[in-house]
């Protein structure tokens, strides 16, 4: 029987961050809004089989998914100039080949598991707030397309006593300017509608 093979154009992307490069699509990897990042081959495994193979490649720091895009995080000791054809090549023969990208996507038990790893530190909760509603649209209207186009993803956590708490994705987390954007952007653009709101800072901080 013929191999079925799917016609895919795939092209690498430059991001704000050395260190992500983002490959685009012209189908949707995810079919959703969601979206799913994995720090390593053992995370991925069981979910994205995709992921799982990318981690073979001993310059794969970190995969991350969203739309019709693969945002790769390399690690320091390669440059992009000699890995980023490779990259694209296997990706792109992944999609035409028609083989599983994601067979599971992680919930919430898997994280919790995750959290309870001993060298992992306990992850903040936060209650329902009066503002949450009106953060989330300003975030999904005026930042969240910005954060997709350079390869990323940014989710709202939560609201505490004036502190608005966001975890950065994919090309964000850990980008030089990613500082700058919180701050100078997204922190301003929350400010000014939501007087309660005095400050916005990432998940790891």
């Amino acid at each position: 029987m013929e191999e079925t093979r799917v016609p895919i154009t795939l092209y690498a992307e430059m991001t704000p961050n050395p260190n992500t490069m983002k490959f685009v699509a012209n189908k949707y990897i995810l079919i959703t809004e969601q979206t799913v990042q994995f720090e390593s081959g053992a995370e991925a495994k069981g979910y994205s089989p995709l992921a799982e193979a990318l981690f073979s490649f001993p310059f794969v720091d970190g995969v991350f998914m969203s739309g019709n895009f693969i945002t790769i995080t390399k690690t320091n000791n390669v440059d992009w100039d000699f890995i980023v054809m490779e990259v694209r090549d296997f990706i792109r023969e992944w999609l035409v080949a028609g083989k599983d990208v994601i067979v599971m996507m992680p919930n919430e038990h898997s994280k919790k598991a995750e959290a309870l790893k001993p060298d992992a530190k306990p992850r903040k909760t936060f209650d329902a707030s009066e503002f949450d509603e009106q953060i989330l649209d300003l975030l999904n209207e005026y930042v969240r397309p910005a954060v997709e186009n350079d390869g990323g993803a940014i989710d709202y956590v939560g609201y505490e006593e004036g502190i608005v708490t966001v975890e950065l994705k994919g090309s964000c987390a850990g980008c030089p300017s990613s500082t700058a954007t919180l701050k100078g952007g997204i922190e301003q653009l929350l400010i000014a509608n939501i007087p309660a709101v005095k400050q916005v800072v990432a998940l790891s901080e």
